[in-house]
């Protein structure tokens, strides 16, 4: 594979589909109507939220050769996420993720994943290592230790890296593509070995961990080998902790919550614009909380990441 033209800020690797969101709120889905189509998955948007914050990056997926595959190749770049790292499966369709929308805080959703993701069939041959390697951050989710051969792609990426850089682990636990957490929990700890940031909610936390009280949870990440670890505590807030004994526990940023999907995936992408900004890690955290409370007052996911004058202007309002 040819050297990659340019070391990015942020690649991230793992899930990518399309997003059904309907168009009437607290509607059941059986009644629903009329639905909008969008970029969706957590490395997707992650790479999107990073990107509309100023900084270049890419995503390593793979999705169905169809017209679906073909609309994600299009959002992607019109995104300005490159798109070089992600490639056609014959054999599988592109995900479709439906969702229900009732506010504040009910949003099931309804994977369309079988027989198998596309993303699920990254492989270790396939993996631009010099590209992995010279990204300033690189995000990886626990969706992608679920299955082979990605299992192993991902594992191979994260030795390759060798803890160069910042290595984000999403913790992403999504107990459908599981069997049970019993085991998922030896694949997130040797994930847990070669990062250097772990960022979960409390649910995560308690899949890696076997705890689920924060501070417990963060010393237990920190303990796994990483250098910071993040627990998101839906409405106390978000709770950070460094090796180093820095610690930063802010609370959430209030909004007329419309859709809370994707809210992570924007803290998650101004998480890492924050880590590459140098920021203190108080800051970082209250500006990740504001990017991910105002996709929350958004319909969309990936349309609906904000950019850096809107973040602060939330954080200017209070």
């Amino acid at each position: 594979m040819p050297e990659p033209a340019e070391c990015f800020d942020l690649i991230t690797m793992g899930r990518i589909g399309v997003d059904l969101y309907p168009l009437q709120t607290g509607v059941p889905l059986p009644q629903v109507e009329s639905f909008g189509k969008f970029l969706g998955g957590s490395a997707a948007n992650v790479a999107v939220a990073a990107a509309r914050l100023g900084r270049t990056t890419a995503v390593i997926t793979r999705t169905g050769n169809d017209p679906f595959g073909t609309y994600l190749h299009q959002a992607l770049k019109e995104f300005g996420v490159d798109d070089r790292f992600v490639t056609p499966v014959e054999a599988y369709p592109t995900p479709i993720t439906f969702c229900e929308i009732f506010p504040p805080d009910d949003f099931p959703l309804y994977f369309y994943r079988r027989p198998k993701a596309p993303d699920l069939e990254i492989r270790t041959d396939e993996l631009d290592l010099s590209a992995i390697r010279s990204a300033r951050v690189f995000w990886i989710t626990g969706t992608g230790l679920s299955e082979e051969p990605s299992r192993s792609a991902t594992l191979a990426a994260l030795k390759a890296r060798d803890k160069a850089g910042t290595t984000v682990f999403d913790l992403d636990w999504r107990p459908m593509f599981w069997r049970d957490p019993d085991t998922a929990r030896p694949y997130y700890a040797e994930a847990l070995r070669h990062a250097t940031v772990a960022v979960g909610n409390l649910d995560e936390c308690e899949i890696a961990t076997g705890v689920r009280e924060p501070r417990a949870c963060a010393r237990a990440l920190l303990d796994a080998g990483v250098e910071l670890a993040v627990v998101k505590q839906g409405p106390k807030g978000v709770l950070a902790v460094h090796r180093d004994g820095t610690t930063a526990e802010v609370p959430p940023v209030p909004v007329e919550v419309v859709n809370g999907l994707g809210a992570g995936d924007a803290f998650g992408g101004s998480l890492c614009h924050g880590l590459l900004s140098g920021w203190p890690l108080e800051k970082t955290m209250r500006y990740a909380n504001a990017a991910g409370a105002l996709v929350a007052s958004r319909l969309a996911c990936s349309s609906a990441m904000p950019t850096e004058a809107e973040v602060a202007g939330l954080l200017a309002r209070g």
